[in-house]
């Protein structure tokens, strides 16, 4: 079989076959007769020659390819306008452009959607080229099915612009697809963001299947909003375009988004409320999409800071925060690099005897421009930008090295406490690394102490509670930091393998001034007491407040009664100090204490009545 298309034109008008209908004018019959090749019937793609004529081009020739293509007889064509292929979809932009080259008598090449006679679609590769016999205009078609190649582009354009899970745009597709959209857009454009809040936690539960489900309905039900684009951006992170009217109708726009994600969420497998963290952006586009498309995320950052506050409409200071956290990740990056982080020591306080029995070390970091700054300030952000593992080895090792050389010559050692994230501890093998520091620092297991939040306590997984013990046998102790404050259960403390309870400052600020409060601390003491777990007060910053712990019998506290966090130069001299001035309290003959100490004299303890109720 020949190729038509790789035959020339000149070489192909020759002859016609003789059966070219009643539609074709006797001069034009026996001109074409003696020009069009026999040759014609034997090439494999479908060539038809149809006779422009009052806006109409009835077909007067076919060969037998494209009888075989289309699926219609040769006296079934002939004298038909080709579009009858087109079936409904005329719509089609290479239909306007086909039109566009007919009236101009220009050449025209397009892969368009057609139909054969059986109505299977096929993509038809035309080439329609002009020629004139005599005064009429005739257009020369060559056909072919690319059907299969056409597919493969449709799956590598789906592949690259569409997102498998939800079939709504990829996030390079949706910047695209925006740019290309508002580029030339007069009226107002919206960007609208949203985040699937806890996503985490249904995959976790209910498992990848119906979350991927569950993904899959979001989009649909995005679909049907009416935006002009919709895509899944991240992880549980949609994107909808909007094209409003006017600014004010932004906000209605919004609601009904919300609105169409309120019902609940019902797939195979689960039926699930899902709650949304909502940021929009709406303005001018001028040309430029990405600047809205990065308020709305800056927006939707903020929403998902305070997620029971609703949907977030970008302000000015969205865009400040923004730009601080691109600028405090780089600055945190080259902090690592440069070890600008270093450690405040305060210590903990025997309450009875005034003896230094230990220190909390609190990481700081030593920025170039704004000084000394607390974990508060960056914490959260290295925990974001996954800097938090190295900081917190590298912070543990610091501290390590730091006790061994302020334990080196001491009869008792000082215990330093070192906080530990969640993620430290979930993310890594916390025993291996901490078995690596000891080793490393050459300093005794008992020195050290871990400081984990009570929200930490609420994961009991065998392999949380392994490591734990594993600590413990290494000789390490655990505390359980701000006790009383967030997920409090005794049954960790049966669980869990801790050394230590820290009540937190909260209570103690109010000691003497809330009945209930007191009864609180008498509790955890009693308790830590009888499981044989060591208690620690923080926020310990009146002498009325020391008196009081120490009168229930509080045996360790902390605050800035005895010195603030300082640095480890300043906290080293300090308890020189202590040491040579503060000598071991001597009881009295009626068992209350009073002692000297570096802060000057603790006095006696004198409990108001209400206290022992």
């Amino acid at each position: 079989m020949k190729d038509f298309k790789e035959a020339e034109l000149p070489k192909f008008i020759k002859l016609v076959p003789k059966p070219l209908g009643n539609c074709v004018n006797s001069g034009s019959d026996s001109l074409l007769r003696s020009i069009l090749p026999t040759l014609v019937e034997d090439f494999s793609d479908g060539v038809a020659i149809g006779r422009i004529s009052a806006g109409s081009g009835p077909l007067i020739y076919v060969n037998t390819a494209f009888e075989r293509l289309t699926g219609y007889a040769r006296h079934e064509t002939l004298g038909k306008d080709c579009r009858y292929l087109q079936g409904n979809e005329r719509e089609q932009p290479e239909v306007a452009r086909i039109a566009a080259a007919i009236r101009a008598a220009e050449p025209v090449d397009v892969t368009l959607r057609n139909y054969r006679k059986d109505g299977s679609a096929f993509w038809n590769s035309l080439s329609l080229r002009p020629f004139t016999i005599g005064d009429e205009l005739l257009y020369l078609a060559i056909l072919r099915d690319v059907s299969a190649t056409r597919q493969t582009e449709i799956a590598l354009d789906r592949a690259a612009n569409l997102d498998v899970a939800t079939g709504c745009l990829n996030r390079q597709a949706f910047i695209v697809a925006a740019e290309r959209r508002f580029a030339t857009r007069a009226g107002p454009v919206m960007i609208v963001k949203l985040d699937v809040i806890g996503f985490h936690d249904i995959n976790a539960g209910y498992g990848f299947d119906v979350g991927d489900a569950l993904l899959m309905e979001t989009g649909r039900r995005l679909r049907e909003t009416g935006a002009a684009l919709v895509a899944r951006i991240g992880a549980n992170e949609f994107a909808l375009a909007f094209e409003p009217a006017h600014e004010a109708s932004g906000p209605p726009i919004v609601a009904e988004v919300c609105a169409a994600l309120a019902p609940d969420f019902v797939v195979p497998g689960a039926n699930v409320s899902l709650r949304f963290a909502v940021g929009y952006a709406l303005g001018q586009p001028n040309g430029n999409a990405i600047s809205l498309i990065r308020n709305a995320g800056a927006a939707l950052h903020a929403a998902k800071s305070a997620p029971l506050s609703g949907p977030r409409q970008f302000q000015s200071e969205d865009e400040d925060e923004a730009r601080n956290r691109v600028q405090l990740t780089r600055e945190l990056r080259a902090a690592l690099a440069n070890d600008q982080f270093f450690h405040h020591f305060q210590p903990q306080i025997d309450l009875v005897t005034g003896e230094w029995v230990g220190a909390e070390a609190l990481m700081r970091w030593n920025h170039p421009l704004f000084g000394v700054l607390p974990p508060g300030r960056f914490i959260a952000a290295a925990e974001r930008i996954g800097l938090l593992l190295d900081l917190g080895e590298r912070g543990l090792a610091a501290v390590a090295a730091f006790a061994r050389k302020i334990n080196k010559y001491r009869e008792r050692p000082l215990r330093f406490s070192v906080n530990v994230s969640a993620t430290e501890f979930l993310h890594r093998d916390m025993a291996e690394i901490v078995d690596r520091v000891i080793r490393r620092a050459g300093v005794e297991p008992a020195w050290l102490t871990l400081e984990i939040t009570e929200s930490m306590f609420l994961n009991d997984s065998p392999g949380v509670l392994a490591a734990m013990h594993q600590l413990r046998d290494l000789g390490v102790g655990l505390s359980v930091d701000d006790f009383g404050t967030g997920y409090s259960n005794l049954r960790l403390l049966e669980v869990f393998p801790v050394t230590e309870i820290k009540i937190d400052r909260s209570f103690v600020a109010e000691l003497a001034a809330s009945h209930s409060k007191m009864v609180i601390v008498r509790a955890i003491i009693d308790l830590g007491r009888a499981l044989g777990t060591a208690v620690v007060a923080e926020g310990v910053e009146t002498e009325a407040q020391r008196a009081l712990l120490a009168g229930m019998g509080c045996p360790i506290g902390q605050g800035y009664l005895f010195s603030p966090p300082e640095d480890s130069e300043s906290f080293a001299a300090k308890l020189r100090l202590a040491s040579s001035d503060g000598q071991m309290n001597r009881a009295t003959k009626d068992d209350r204490f009073r002692a000297k100490t570096a802060f000057g004299f603790l006095l006696p303890v004198q409990l108001p009545r209400d206290a022992d109720r």
